[in-house]
């Protein structure tokens, strides 16, 4: 469902986070120290919504003219789905379940053309961190071309977490990584699996990488030592949905 994706406003964000609405980052002024900022702080904390401080010029212009009171809320411009209910009905759809994690995707465009590809190719549902993470905001949605519509995203508090709970399901983790043993269309990526794609910059986190089942890697023949994520992870999906139309 589409709303704002920004509060602005000590009271309206106190209510806000009281309600439950999810809440991608709180933006608060350097040195606002008053009550009000003290106690909107102790509740983000508690409901672990990351918090970052910035300075007055920053906050003006993420509040976008409005009185903001030294503090904005960065707000999920869609609803996130459950983790549980993205496994539940990828397990009762008459494909092999398709999912995709993205390891701290911070560039809203790149989650938006991940998300019409994933679209595209059948993705059963997107996985996200809370925390180093892109969520769901306008730009995302612009980007995607209507397909954050269609493609159910869940936002867990650990990945690697969720990696064990996908394999307790059933799910192979295939994580792509340029120290990967075979190229991605070496691999057999046919049966029940979740595709790692890791951040613009760093790629998957070592953690990360050692719960994967196996890595693959695309091949590359240019000077530049990877590729945008948005554009990995195109290939590496395509290449799943190439596998799976195959007959036997």
């Amino acid at each position: 469902m589409m709303s704002t994706d920004k509060i602005v406003g000590r009271n309206p964000i106190i209510e806000a986070i009281k309600a439950g609405r999810e809440i991608d980052k709180l933006f608060i002024a350097k040195g606002a120290e008053e009550g009000s900022i003290k106690k909107l702080v102790a509740m983000a904390k508690d409901k672990k919504i990351p918090l970052q401080y910035v300075e007055r010029p920053k906050l003006n212009q993420l509040a976008g003219g409005d009185t903001h009171q030294g503090v904005v809320a960065q707000v999920a411009a869609y609803e996130y789905s459950h983790l549980e209910a993205i496994i539940q009905a990828a397990k009762e759809g008459d494909r092999q379940p398709f999912l995709l994690i993205l390891d701290e995707i911070m560039d809203p465009h790149n989650l938006g053309s991940i998300m019409r590809t994933a679209d595209a190719v059948g993705v059963d549902g997107i996985i996200i961190p809370k925390r180093r993470s892109v969520g769901l905001t306008a730009v995302v949605a612009k980007t995607s071309a209507g397909a954050i519509e269609y493609v159910p995203v869940a936002k867990v508090s650990n990945i690697a977490q969720t990696i064990d709970k996908l394999k307790n399901e059933g799910i192979w983790v295939a994580g792509a990584d340029m120290d990967g043993e075979k190229h991605h269309y070496q691999q057999d990526l046919k049966g029940p699996i979740a595709l790692v794609i890791g951040s613009e910059g760093k790629g998957i986190s070592r953690l990360i990488k050692e719960k994967c089942d196996y890595l693959v890697k695309v091949p590359m023949m240019g000077k530049i030592a990877s590729l945008n994520a948005s554009v990995a992870a195109g290939v590496l999906m395509y290449e799943v949905f190439r596998q799976r139309a195959v007959k036997e």
